[in-house]
């Protein structure tokens, strides 16, 4: 894998052992992850669909996380574009819960006040 991928075993932020899970929320806390796996959950994407979904992304930050989340074996290039492999969109259902609890925990926490925003 490229240097600086973060992979199960090797040292991550936060984990000297590489724990996989450590490895993993390295990986998926880089800025603009979660969005590009998302998008690829809801349908291929070439770079420039893929790009214009993920609005203000610029081209080098998205060529980067490609590249990371391809070598991490989450997406591929194909005849479609960019498109999740079976370990990707079996992360994304695996985050689902994620998204079932947030939603509970943005009820719970009422809107937001205009100071908070700041």
């Amino acid at each position: 894998m490229e240097a600086g991928v973060p992979r199960p075993g090797q040292p991550v932020r936060g984990s000297a052992s590489g724990r996989p899970v450590m490895a993993a929320l390295d990986l998926l806390g880089r800025r603009w992850t979660m969005r590009i796996l998302w998008e690829l959950s809801q349908a291929p994407a070439g770079f420039r669909e893929l790009q214009r979904r993920c609005e203000r992304m610029s081209s080098s930050v998205l060529s980067t996380r490609i590249e990371e989340l391809a070598a991490a074996r989450l997406l591929v290039l194909d005849g479609d574009g960019y498109r999740l492999t079976p370990l990707g969109r079996d992360l994304v259902e695996a985050l689902s819960p994620l998204g079932a609890w947030s939603r509970r925990w943005a009820e719970e926490m009422g809107p937001a006040t205009p100071g908070e925003l700041e």
